[in-house]
């Protein structure tokens, strides 16, 4: 579960830096005083748990507690760190990514697939996206497919970003599976997404343009 290129989850790839860019963002959202430090580097497990487990939390002290129990392999974060996967605010995705690719739970790889398809709301799915194809998750090439097979189904679909994570996505998993959607994204007129799709079927071993034989 750990596997993959995590690189585009944040951007850096490293725990500690990846908690500086946390702690970084959720200073002034907090107001950078007691209570922010503490869940920032001193807490104990059973703390950061206590702050996901009772109401009343605000949502900054809910995101830092869930990221450090998913860095330190914590299953208690799994369903606070899946909520935020899914969050309006995408580095509160991105970094919730990136704890669920350390936390190491099985269930993320179907969590992440649910949320990607989820078609209410696509407008969130970047980072299921990518979090699906960093843990090579056996979810993931369905998923992928069924996203932008809907992508492609309007010429006025508005999610280019995520249709593209798909394409790149595709390609880098090497799966024959994704071809025939690839091809239909290749032959979308769509230029950026085209171009991506030409080249994540050479991934696949086409060419694109020539027959198969």
């Amino acid at each position: 579960m750990r596997g993959g290129d995590l690189r585009r989850l944040g951007r850096v790839d490293d725990d500690e830096g990846q908690l500086a860019l946390l702690d970084d963002r959720l200073r002034s959202e907090s107001g950078g005083g007691f209570a922010h430090r503490r869940l920032a580097s001193e807490a104990d497990p059973e703390e950061l748990a206590e702050v996901l487990g009772e109401p009343g939390h605000p949502l900054w002290a809910r995101e830092l507690a869930a990221f450090r129990l998913g860095l330190a392999g914590d299953g208690r974060a799994f369903e606070p760190l899946v909520l935020l996967l899914n969050h309006r605010d995408p580095p509160r995705c991105a970094s919730a990514a990136y704890a669920l690719s350390r936390l190491g739970d099985p269930r993320t790889g179907r969590a992440a697939a649910a949320l990607a398809t989820n078609e209410l709301r696509v407008g969130y799915a970047l980072h299921p996206v990518r979090l699906l194809v960093a843990l090579r998750a056996p979810e993931a090439v369905p998923a992928l497919v069924t996203v932008l097979e809907r992508r492609l189904a309007s010429d006025r679909d508005p999610h280019r970003e995520v249709a593209l994570a798909c394409v790149e996505g595709l390609g880098g998993l090497g799966d024959p599976r994704g071809r025939p959607v690839l091809e239909r994204a290749l032959a979308s007129g769509r230029e950026s997404l085209a171009a991506a799709a030409g080249a994540a079927l050479q991934a696949l071993g086409d060419t694109p343009g020539e027959e198969r034989t």
